[in-house]
C-alpha cells in the first residue's frame, strides 16, 4: 500500500491492532487491511518470584502496553504525520496457561500464577487420572485444584478465573471473553460443541474437595469464542486505559484474545487440519492439527485447539538452541584470537556448512543440549554434555552435525509419539526461529530429524503480534471464509516459502544418532543428578 493510501486508512481507522504480551518482551503492531505492518512499539520486561511464585505484576501489565501504544503512535505521528485516534480492530495475545484469581469486587486475590511455575504437579496428575485426558501443570485448572489441595485460602472467594490475555480483553471492553485456543490451555475443549467439555467440568465439580465452596466452575471460567467472532468493543475506560493521552476514541471492536500458540498457527498459516508449525529458539514446540483424534492419552502431548477449534497436539521442549550458540560463541571467540572478526550471521554460516561435511551419524559423537531439565527425556536437572566413544570420529564437522542434531533430539522424541505410536501424519510443518535465518542447514536436519518436509515462510518470522492482528482484521470482516481459506486466499496468497523434503539417508543417520542419544541418556541422568547434590 502506498503512502498516501496508508495515511488515509490510518485516519479513516481500517486498520488493526495487535498486542502480544511475551515472556521477555510485549509488542504492538498497527496492520492495514491489507496485512502490512505499518507501525510498532515494544516494552522489555522480566518475570518476577515472589514468594516462590513466578509472576509479573500488573502495574507491569499496564505500563508495559501503554509504552508499547505510546511508541507505536509516536511512529505513526513521525511516519505520516497523523495523531492515531481511530483502530477499527484490537486483538490482545499472550504466553497461554497460568492463573489469574478475581473476587467479587475484581480484585486479584493472588500474584499471578505464570506458565513457569512447575508447582501444580499433584493436581495436574490427579486430574489427567480423572479425566483421562492430559492436564499439563501450566494449565489454569491445574492451578486451581492445587490452590483447593493446598487449602489455600484466597479459593472461598473465587468469583472469577483467567488468563494474562483474556484479563486485558476484559480491562479493555468489560467482556469475561477468551479465544477458544486460549481457553483450551485453561480446560479442555470439547471440539463438537466449541466450549468446555462438560463431562469435565461435571467431574471437577463432584470432587468432594470442589463441592463444599459456593461457588461452580462454570461460572469461573470465561466466556468462549471462535475466530471471527466480536469479543466486544473498546469502552471509554478501556481507550483511556490503553492510550492515557486522550487521543484515541473509544468503539474499535476486539477479536477473541488468543494465547501465544494460537497467534504463531496463524503467522505461519498453519490452522488447517494437517498442517503444523514448529517453533524453535531456547525452548521449542510444535502444533499439529490433528485430523483425528488421538488413541490414548500421552503426558508428554498436550491437546489444545486452533483459534476456529480443532483441536492440535502440542509437543513442547524446554531445550533447543542455547547449546548451538554457547558452541558458536567459543568459536567466535577463537577467530578473534588470531584476528579474524566474524559478524554473527557469518559465525554461523561458516559453523553450519561445516556440519553439511559431518557423517550422517554425526560420526557417534552425542551431545545433550540440556540447559535445564527436560520432561520429554525424564531429566530433572539439565547439564549440557558432549559424550563421545574412543571410536567416535571428533572433527568439526561432526562437532556441529551434532550440535544441530540434539537441538531438535527432545522433539524429535515427542513427535516420534505422534507418527509412531499414533500414526499421525501432517503434509508439512512450517518452521520459524532464528536457527533458519541462515539459509537450508537447519531445515534440512529438522525435516530429516521429523522425517516430514519443513517450510520457512518470508513473513511468518511477523510473529505473534501480527498474528494476533490478522485475527483482528478477521474478526473485522472474513470475507464469508472460515479461518483457513481466509489465510490461505488473503493473507498468504503472495509469500514466498520454500520447502525442503527428508533425505533418506538423512533420515537413516538421525535415526542413528538418536539411538546413541538414547543409549547415553543414563549419563546425562547421573549428570543431573550429581548437579543436585552440589
Amino acid at each position: 500500500m502506498e503512502r498516501e493510501a496508508v495515511k488515509q486508512a490510518i485516519e479513516q481507522g481500517q486498520t488493526a491492532l495487535g498486542i502480544e504480551f511475551g515472556s521477555t518482551t510485549i509488542k504492538a503492531v498497527l496492520v492495514t487491511q491489507d496485512f502490512q505492518v505499518v507501525a510498532s512499539g515494544s516494552y522489555v520486561w522480566e518475570n518476577e518470584l515472589d514468594h516462590h511464585i513466578w509472576t509479573y505484576p500488573l502495574a507491569k501489565v499496564w505500563e508495559g502496553v501503554q509504552t508499547s501504544y505510546a511508541k507505536l503512535a509516536a511512529e505513526v505521528k513521525e511516519q505520516y504525520g497523523l495523531a492515531l485516534t481511530k483502530i477499527g480492530s484490537i486483538g490482545i495475545s499472550a504466553m497461554m496457561h497460568g492463573y489469574l484469581a478475581f473476587d467479587k469486587e475484581d480484585n486479584l486475590l493472588v500474584p499471578f500464577r505464570t506458565w513457569r511455575n512447575n508447582i501444580t504437579g499433584e493436581a495436574a496428575a490427579k486430574l489427567t487420572d480423572l479425566f483421562g485426558f492430559n492436564i499439563p501443570e501450566r494449565w489454569s485448572i491445574a492451578h486451581l485444584y492445587q490452590a483447593i489441595l493446598n487449602q489455600e485460602d484466597h479459593v472461598k472467594d473465587l468469583a472469577f478465573i483467567t488468563t494474562l490475555d483474556g484479563y486485558v480483553t476484559w480491562q479493555l471492553t468489560g467482556e469475561k471473553t477468551t479465544g477458544i485456543g486460549d481457553a483450551s490451555g485453561m480446560f479442555p475443549i470439547d471440539e463438537a460443541t466449541h466450549d468446555y467439555d462438560a463431562r469435565m467440568l461435571d467431574q471437577f465439580a463432584a470432587l468432594p474437595e470442589v463441592a463444599q465452596f459456593d461457588w461452580q466452575i462454570t461460572a469461573l471460567l470465561p466466556k468462549v469464542l471462535l475466530a471471527g467472532e466480536t469479543a466486544g468493543h473498546l469502552t471509554a475506560a478501556g481507550a483511556k486505559l490503553l492510550d492515557p493521552s486522550g487521543q484515541l476514541e473509544p468503539g474499535a471492536l476486539f477479536a477473541p484474545s488468543e494465547g501465544d500458540a494460537g497467534t504463531g498457527m496463524v503467522a505461519t498459516n498453519a490452522v488447517r487440519k494437517r498442517t503444523g508449525n514448529v517453533s524453535i529458539g531456547t525452548s521449542a514446540f510444535s502444533m499439529v492439527v490433528l485430523d483425528q483424534a488421538l488413541n490414548q492419552v500421552h503426558r508428554d502431548i498436550d491437546v489444545v485447539t486452533t483459534p476456529d477449534g480443532a483441536p492440535v497436539a502440542m509437543v513442547h521442549t524446554n531445550n533447543c538452541s542455547s547449546d548451538i550458540n554457547a558452541w558458536a560463541n567459543v568459536f567466535n571467540q577463537f577467530a578473534r584470537l588470531i584476528g579474524v572478526d566474524l559478524k554473527p550471521n557469518e559465525l554461523y554460516e561458516k559453523l553450519f556448512d561445516a556440519s553439511l561435511r559431518g557423517e550422517q551419524d554425526a560420526g557417534g559423537l552425542v551431545n545433550f543440549a540440556y540447559l535445564s531439565g527436560e520432561n520429554i527425556t525424564r531429566v530433572q536437572e539439565g547439564r549440557p554434555m558432549l559424550v563421545r566413544k574412543p571410536d567416535s570420529n571428533f572433527s568439526l564437522a561432526n562437532l556441529f552435525k551434532v550440535q544441530l542434531y540434539s537441538a531438535f533430539a527432545p522433539l524429535k522424541i515427542g513427535m516420534d509419539i505422534l507418527l509412531r505410536e499414533e500414526h499421525i501424519r501432517t503434509d508439512s510443518l512450517v518452521a520459524q526461529g532464528g536457527l533458519f535465518k541462515t539459509p537450508v542447514v537447519a531445515q534440512q536436519v529438522l525435516a530429516d530429524a521429523l522425517d516430514t518436509p519443513i517450510t520457512v515462510m518470508s513473513n511468518a518470522g511477523q510473529g505473534g503480534p501480527w498474528g494476533m492482528a490478522v485475527l483482528a482484521l478477521y474478526a473485522a470482516d472474513h470475507r464469508g471464509k472460515n479461518l483457513a481459506d481466509y489465510l490461505d486466499q488473503e493473507v498468504f496468497v503472495n509469500s514466498e516459502s520454500a520447502t525442503l523434503a527428508p533425505e533418506p539417508a538423512s533420515v537413516k543417520g538421525y535415526e542413528q544418532f538418536i539411538d546413541n542419544y538414547k543409549q547415553a541418556m543414563p549419563a546425562e541422568q547421573k549428570a543431573g543428578e550429581t548437579m543436585k547434590l552440589d
